[in-house]
């Protein structure tokens, strides 16, 4: 039992990423309220960027950059990850953003953000369209 404690704790990193996405999925999938579903993906998509930053993270590791003054061997940490997850949060920011803005348009046009209530009002325009 010491060990899988042990285990846990050196790897909490991804023991929240995983409960951060898990939150973000249940999110999706139970709320019908659009907002609240991009605040989901939102989560999940931080979960992946602490997922992958830590598994890029090397303990005891130190920048990447070129120290003069240290002798010995040192381990660096791998930048490529921290670079990825830069260029995921600038895409994530502009995906977020095309949502909002998509979502607001929807609001004008049916009075809510309540996917069910978008969807009843799209089947009843359909229904009255049919039978004229």
């Amino acid at each position: 039992m010491g060990d899988l404690i042990n285990r846990i704790l050196q790897n909490y990193p991804y023991i929240f990423a995983l409960a951060l996405f898990g939150i973000g999925t249940f999110t999706v999938l139970t709320h019908s309220n659009l907002l609240k579903k991009v605040i989901g993906i939102n989560i999940m998509e931080g979960s992946t960027y602490l997922f992958f930053i830590a598994a890029g993270n090397i303990r005891g590791g130190v920048a990447p950059i070129k120290d003069m003054a240290s002798q010995g061997e040192v381990i660096h940490v791998n930048p490529l990850p921290q670079a990825l997850m830069l260029t995921g949060i600038v895409v994530s920011v502009s995906v977020t953003a095309l949502s909002l803005a998509l979502i607001m348009r929807l609001y004008k046009l049916y009075g809510t953000v309540d996917a069910r209530e978008i969807h009843q009002i799209r089947n009843e325009v359909r229904a009255s369209g049919n039978s004229n």
